[in-house]
């Protein structure tokens, strides 16, 4: 398999990975735990893969072999559950950036990582639990085959999967992700892997690329990825779980989301390719079996549906970003995920308030009203009393439009108290053009009401 070989001479050219002093970085490090492995040989392929990881000096590397039942690692979805809340209790309880799971399949080992924010809103990484790295089982008598450019790989996955808390960690941890993909196009010991690991590792290729490429504010890096990933989509013969295939589909549709974000040439094309490919993987990781995964993509859709009407003012696209949100809704509960939960009721207030502006519908402009009130369950007066301030003149300015649309006096005295309320917390943090924004408010209410 000359898959190295490939990137260096066709995907990754030299030219384009400038030569840096890498010695000048920051010594930061991020935490790692190699979850002792199902596998049922005494080849102790975990602790090997431990130690070897265990060489690279941006990575502190242990080892948890406290003994548990794994039998949810078969990635089925009745055991998910297990999986994500097994995997959530070692990282809290170990503060740890990532752990690596390890399932043995015959001869191979299936390896699959885990973060504390991985279903969060906020997650910054591509890499999902579902991504699925396969290696060869590592023994003594077969450590040879284990080139080190898969090594690289599993370390460009480690540094994909870590979700940067701060500045600091964003730029160190893309650097060390160009300094992978930099070793990797000099490095062709992998090709001699059989065609059967081919979309695995195109699969985690491309994930490290697109988490790389990220952050540039221009579309050069597109045709690179969508080729390593297409790649893994030829390869989809040796594919032997269909929720493989799904997270594939899954970075396409990524990646042609991030292009909306950097790509001004054609913006509606990429919009458009990624709703077809997220709606391709929801396909593999249903709301029934993978909820979490269809639910996080659902809210994702929606984001694209909400900026696609900004760019094109269809109002179709409004209410399907309102659909998606409440697919995600029914998933990302405040019970078990309260922060996500408050970000989409945020989010469904300020879309069902325009819905029920452009529809002239009171019925949706209440139910925008209660969302955000339904946001305030989490951001509240006491914890957050600018942000809960911001929320009260959301909610006064619905009401200010149902008076506006014939609604009566009442929703122009609600919105004089909401608006109240902004004020106070405005006033309280000194800021002056909100301010002096609500007060105008505040008087166009009164106008209204007193001109009755």
């Amino acid at each position: 398999m000359k898959i190295i070989n490939w990137l260096k001479n066709i995907i990754f050219p030299e030219k384009n990975i400038p030569e840096e002093n890498y010695e000048e970085c920051p010594p930061i490090l991020f935490r790692v735990g190699v979850i002792e492995f199902a596998d049922n040989t005494d080849s102790e392929s975990g602790l090997r893969l431990a130690k070897m990881i265990g060489q690279y000096d941006d990575l502190q590397v242990f080892y948890f072999d406290e003994p548990f039942g794994k039998n949810f690692l078969t990635l089925e979805s009745r055991t998910i559950f297990d999986l994500i809340d097994k995997g959530q209790d070692i990282l809290d309880r170990t503060q740890t950036d990532v752990i690596i799971w390890g399932y043995r399949e015959g001869d191979k080992i299936r390896l699959n990582f885990q973060t504390s924010k991985q279903y969060e809103y906020e997650d910054k990484s591509f890499v999902t639990l579902l991504d699925s790295l396969y290696i060869p089982a590592i023994t003594e008598q077969n450590s040879i085959i284990f080139p080190p450019a898969l090594l690289n790989i599993i370390h460009g996955a480690i540094i994909s999967a870590i979700s940067p808390n701060n500045t600091e960690n964003k730029i160190y941890r893309r650097y060390l992700l160009k300094k992978i993909i930099h070793e990797l196009t000099n490095d062709t010991s992998a090709k001699n892997l059989p065609t059967e690991f081919t979309p695995y590792i195109m699969n985690f290729l491309g994930i490290i690329f697109l988490s790389y490429a990220y952050d540039e504010d221009k579309g050069t890096n597109f045709k690179t990825i969508y080729n390593i990933l297409n790649t893994a989509l030829k390869h989809q013969d040796k594919i032997s779980n269909p929720i493989h295939l799904g997270c594939i589909y899954y970075h396409i549709g990524q990646l042609y989301d991030s292009a909306t974000l950097y790509t001004s040439k054609n913006p509606s094309n990429y919009y458009k390719g990624a709703i077809e490919y997220y709606r391709r993987a929801q396909k593999y990781l249903s709301k029934y079996n993978y909820p979490y995964d269809y639910g996080y993509i659902s809210y994702k859709l929606a984001i694209l549906f909400f900026n696609y009407w900004k760019q094109k003012e269809d109002i179709q696209a409004l209410r399907d970003a309102v659909f998606q949100l409440r697919e995600a809704e029914k998933i990302y509960t405040y019970a078990v995920f309260p922060n996500f939960w408050a970000e989409i009721q945020g989010k469904l207030g300020q879309m069902l308030a325009l819905l029920g502006s452009f529809s002239n519908s009171a019925e949706i402009s209440e139910l925008a009203i209660n969302a955000y009130k339904n946001r305030q369950k989490v951001i509240s007066e006491k914890r957050y009393p600018l942000n809960w301030g911001r929320i009260q003149e959301y909610i006064a300015e619905i009401h200010y439009h149902l008076g506006q649309r014939g609604g009566g006096d009442s929703h122009f005295e609600e919105a004089m108290e909401y608006f109240h309320d902004a004020l106070y917390m405005y006033e309280n943090a000194q800021l002056t053009d909100e301010i002096k924004k609500v007060k105008h408010s505040i008087n166009k209410c009164r106008q209204y009401i007193h001109n009755k």
